[in-house]
């Protein structure tokens, strides 16, 4: 035992030796945080073979590099190339906990347009055994500080590098070759980075991402406008003719779209300890004026919020990496329906309580053709008022109040709330339900800012009632996205009150919230399969607004002839009779997992899968090429982003000369007076500096 313990001791003071411990703990520490911090969905041995086998090739090769260099030099390199390999690990640990997928290159090119509150995020995100993958680092840097590995100066032959190098490039082969007889067009027919992952590690995804972002990248120099042809061929086959009963009921009523930040289904009808969680949204959902829909989708990618704000104003589906209102919201053309809606008359307007350049908006909404964008430098934003990643809800509705007002009608106004975001921060004032008891301390506090979320609806609908535009107007609510990640299932199983969280139970947890409400509508619980993808053809046909020959993913949710195909940005789907999620399938009606496919489904699935690829890979092609550039409609004039400018004073000079040319503004039908003092709430930061107020005219 003596001699093997010197053995082992002489070859680690070779630099051969140094090498296989640090490529040998690398490649452990990747396995299990494979096996334990991500949720890559393998099953059976061959995936298992696969993944224990899929960080070795890229760690041989990266620390073999180490070998060409000289003396402490090759020490060095090797240690610092695992620090860079860790913190890359350790980076896509924290992201994939609460986004469940890996971070990409055009993540990191938008991550300034969305870092504020990271910190908080970041907080609330980590755990302890997470800095277990630097334990390896610190392992190697003590035993060669201690000299218990000491640094072998001897010259390391260029052919055993060499020989080392190209093992590397075939344990990548054999890697690469066991994946795909596993997985047949892994790298051209998947959109789940998850897969990618599974089948090649981190370090091939990574590389993957960086050439397909390149090529991305270089698709608007090539791009032709007879690209547009079949992606108009597509869209002919399957397009659907708008519903009749619907078709322009209310033609001219103002828009509100609101933004129900992070606001899942499931909260719709329920109580939480005898109290309801949303009642005035439930009251809302079961208006005989208010169109339902309980099976809507969020279609999200890596964009989340950026990506349903994509969806629900151009149907065009978000991208598989980053957020394109980030990588292309500057310089893209789009057929949005703020231009489209500015260009028909109305006054357009978007509302968000934090800095304007978050996702990149300040940008994006000229490409939309937004008329004015009021962020956070258009409010009188005192102490308190701010949480999280905005003002607060029931703050930042009745101060949006002041441009509401005087906006020209009929206007288009989206107001995107913020205080149901994650991390859910809510202080103890603002709070009048208990948190959940699942355990989970980023869950629990889920219920109280959901619960605040939808008092500040409330109180905007009673603002909207007693000013009469409730009369006049068509609220649109939906929520954005998920607010609970998949990776919270023992809280989401006691949430639902379920034993065992499946992939179909995930799937259906994708449900958000949408409803149309209206006066004189005809209400009532739609319980078609849709997305966020259908908003735009939806709301188009209720205003009777004509897009002939735009280019829209969606179909109007009301048609007879709706295909009730909803597509994830992962290349999973729901439809009426299947739901494919996490690779897994199942009958959508019971939940009931399908094992053993007959021929007749196999054609039917493969007919939805086809139709989920083929809408997913032409939206992509549409928003990486820019081709709407190339589109030319008769009815259409495209957005010239020079004309809009948000800067506050210069925007607020421009509302009060719209305001004179066209008086039909809210002020304008009060006799020039405000209506703000109709505007109540009971948010104790308000009432705070009502009584400051106060006493100082006191004094």
């Amino acid at each position: 035992m003596k001699q093997l313990w010197q053995n082992i001791r002489a070859g680690l003071n070779t630099k051969f030796g140094f090498f296989l411990l640090i490529t040998g703990l690398f490649w452990i520490k990747s396995v299990i945080a494979y096996q334990t911090k991500f949720n890559l969905g393998v099953q059976g041995n061959m995936q298992e073979l696969i993944l224990v086998l899929s960080p070795l090739g890229f760690a041989i090769l990266l620390f073999g590099i180490g070998l060409y260099f000289r003396g402490k030099w090759s020490y060095w390199y090797m240690i610092i190339m695992d620090a860079i390999l860790s913190t890359w690990l350790f980076s896509n640990i924290l992201y994939y906990r609460e986004f469940s997928d890996f971070i990409t290159f055009n993540l990191i090119k938008g991550s300034g347009s969305a870092s504020d509150n990271l910190g908080k995020s970041l907080m609330g995100i980590m755990r302890g055994t997470d800095f277990l993958v630097f334990l390896d680092v610190v392992v190697v840097i003590i035993l060669l500080a201690t000299r218990f590995i000491k640094i072998d100066t001897s010259k390391f032959k260029l052919l055993n590098a060499g020989v080392v190098s190209l093992l590397s490039i075939a344990v990548l082969g054999a890697n690469l070759g066991m994946a795909y007889s596993n997985r047949s067009g892994l790298l051209t027919r998947t959109f789940d980075n998850n897969y990618i992952v599974k089948y090649l590690g981190l370090q091939s995804y990574t590389l993957y991402d960086g050439i397909k972002t390149y090529q991305n990248s270089n698709k608007k120099k090539e791009a032709k406008s007879s690209q547009l042809k079949p992606i108009r061929k597509f869209l002919n086959e399957n397009k659907v003719s708008p519903d009749i009963q619907y078709k322009g009921v209310e033609k001219g009523k103002n828009v509100f779209v609101i933004h129900l930040e992070s606001l899942q289904q499931f909260v719709i009808d329920k109580k939480w300890q005898g109290k309801e969680i949303t009642p005035n949204l439930n009251k809302l959902y079961h208006d005989k004026n208010t169109l339902s829909f309980d099976n809507f989708f969020n279609q999200v990618g890596q964009g989340k919020t950026a990506d349903a704000e994509m969806m629900l104003e151009n149907s065009l589906y978000g991208l598989p990496e980053g957020a394109a209102m980030v990588t292309d919201g500057t310089t893209n053309t789009f057929q949005a329906a703020p231009a489209i809606l500015g260009q028909k008359g109305y006054t357009t307007a978007a509302f968000h309580g934090d800095v304007p350049s978050f996702w990149n908006r300040d940008n994006a909404y000229k490409s939309f053709g937004y008329d004015y964008y009021f962020s956070k430098q258009y409010y009188d934003i005192k102490p308190g008022y701010v949480s999280g990643y905005g003002m607060k809800d029931k703050i930042f509705l009745r101060d949006s109040m002041q441009y509401i007002e005087q906006l020209p009608q009929p206007f288009y106004a989206k107001l995107i709330t913020v205080s149901n975001h994650y991390p859910y921060l809510i202080s103890k004032e603002n709070t009048s339900i208990k948190p959940w008891d699942t355990g989970d301390s980023t869950v629990d506090p889920y219920v109280q800012t959901a619960h605040y979320l939808d008092q500040s609806i409330g109180e905007l609908m009673q603002y909207l009632k007693k000013t009469g535009l409730d009369k006049k107007s068509v609220l649109m609510l939906y929520g954005d996205h998920y607010g609970i990640s998949n990776n919270h299932k023992p809280a989401i199983a006691k949430i639902l009150g379920i034993k065992g969280v499946t992939n179909y139970n995930l799937a259906m947890f994708q449900k958000v919230p949408f409803m149309i409400h209206a006066p004189g509508l005809k209400g009532g619980i739609n319980h078609n399969y849709g997305g966020e993808i259908d908003v735009m053809p939806t709301l188009m046909n209720i205003l009777g607004v004509k897009t002939k020959g735009t280019f829209e993913f969606g179909q109007d949710m009301t048609a007879k002839d709706f295909n009730q195909i909803v597509a994830f940005r992962d290349g999973g789907f729901v439809s009426k009779k299947y739901t494919k999620y996490g690779g897994d399938l199942y009958y959508t009606a019971t939940g009931e997992q399908i094992t053993d496919e007959t021929e007749a489904q196999k054609k039917e699935i493969a007919k939805i899968q086809d139709y989920v690829n083929n809408s997913l890979t032409n939206s992509d092609k549409i928003i990486n090429g820019d081709l709407l550039r190339f589109s030319d409609l008769d009815w259409f004039k495209k957005v010239n982003k020079a004309d809009y400018d948000y800067k506050k004073a210069n925007a607020l000079e421009e509302l009060k000369e719209a305001e004179k040319k066209n008086p039909t503004s809210l002020i304008q039908q009060n006799h020039g007076k405000s209506t703000l003092n109709k505007y109540k709430t009971d948010a104790p930061e308000v009432k705070q500096d009502e009584q400051k107020g106060s006493k100082t005219k006191d004094k």
